[in-house]
């Protein structure tokens, strides 16, 4: 299974995963909810969970992709909570890693480093401590070719999209 991003110009090629979707998106606009999803959701062969929010700042004018405003942090951690009710009702087991795969002008590892750290302050970490059941595992902002190195079995891909 290919799963493709909202623009058309990158995929994710989920054909090693146990399951894969994107169809949580449709769901939540058909049924009128408040719920923001994240981009694509993977069940690795290792049973782990992958929840991965995609955005690229490189593709057509994104001169506007701000992705430290506080607007945006919190929509990314927002998407988390919420993708975890399509989690829920999909019977699938917590607790999952999540993944921002991030693109934007002149951004490197540092600046990844410390998004990253904004936002995992707002992700559940702390509050699954006392628990013995937890909600996540991980939390990282990487850019494609480190979701490529790290994650080989579920390339992201540039389409054919010009």
């Amino acid at each position: 299974m290919v799963l493709k991003e909202e623009n058309g110009y990158y995929e994710i090629n989920c054909n090693e995963a146990l399951w894969a979707t994107d169809k949580h998106h449709e769901l939540y606009l058909k049924s009128g909810s408040v719920l923001s999803d994240a981009d694509w959701i993977i069940e690795t062969k290792d049973e782990e969970i992958i929840i991965i929010e995609y955005k690229n700042g490189m593709i057509s004018d994104k001169s506007q992709f701000k992705p430290n405003e506080d607007k945006k942090v919190k929509s990314v951690a927002r998407k988390f909570y919420d993708t975890l009710h399509f989690l829920n009702m999909s019977l699938k087991n917590f607790p999952v890693k999540y993944i921002y795969v991030l693109e934007w002008k002149n951004s490197d590892a540092a600046m990844r480093k410390a998004l990253r750290n904004k936002i995992k302050k707002l992700l559940p970490f702390k509050m699954q401590e006392n628990f013995q059941k937890k909600l996540i595992s991980e939390f990282d902002i990487i850019s494609i070719s480190e979701w490529n190195e790290r994650y080989p079995q579920f390339p992201i891909l540039r389409t054919e999209k010009i």
